[in-house]
């Protein structure tokens, strides 16, 4: 059922990207630092989407200190390999073109630093199909979905929030949709579990791609 939004936001990880390589193995590199060993991959995929330092906090039970410890020999590895050990989901770059040609508004609002934000888009050739794009900084702030959405209105100020619509993997995506007064997508193609994404309540849910060009295109 098409829906007929002027102003789309994107996540990046499990949305755009599936960065769960680069990821993974970026905390597995950084929990080793600490002599705690993840033999299996998948049981990081929780730390996609979230905060790094938050989810160190969580699920490790570092204080605050350490944990944004951890994300910087997170960092370590991921500018060096794991930012590349990703690839674009089937079909989204073909997505994002027919939304502009549509002449629709594209943002990304992701907690990943602007920084590596960019460097990925750059890396697809995707950078020039977003009008706008915010990330977290480096130093830890701007991390909380809310708030980087709320960004992206303030500086997109002009387009009514009943035509705005966040796309997202995790709970934290419809969460900051919700807090900001605009419509969600959630992404179920991404790394939110079934339950997370019922719990949590999205305006709509999109299984796959194909499903989300039907939300979005004409």
């Amino acid at each position: 059922m098409k829906q007929n939004y002027d102003l789309i936001l994107f996540d990046l990880d499990g949305t755009i990207t599936d960065s769960k390589e680069g990821i993974t193995k970026s905390v597995q590199y950084a929990l080793n630092k600490y002599g705690i060993i993840i033999d299996n991959p998948d049981k990081l995929l929780p730390f996609v989407g979230p905060p790094l330092h938050k989810s160190f906090e969580i699920f490790y039970g570092f204080d605050e200190k350490k944990s944004f410890e951890a994300v910087d020999f997170f960092r370590e590895y991921f500018k060096e390999k794991g930012i590349f050990e990703n690839e674009v989901y089937s079909g989204m770059k073909e997505l994002l073109i027919n939304l502009k040609k549509e002449g629709k508004t594209v943002a990304l609002a992701t907690s990943k630093p602007q920084l590596f934000a960019e460097q990925i888009l750059k890396h697809f050739d995707l950078h020039h199909l977003f009008d706008y794009i915010k990330g977290s900084n480096l130093d830890g702030s701007m991390t909380d979905k809310t708030e980087i959405i709320a960004d992206v209105l303030t500086n997109l100020k002009h387009f009514e929030k009943s035509k705005t619509v966040m796309i997202g993997d995790r709970d934290y995506d419809i969460i900051g949709a919700r807090n900001n007064n605009i419509d969600s997508i959630a992404a179920g193609y991404g790394f939110g579990t079934e339950e997370e994404i019922e719990k949590i309540a999205p305006t709509f849910v999109a299984e796959n791609i194909k499903q989300l060009k039907e939300l979005l295109v004409n």
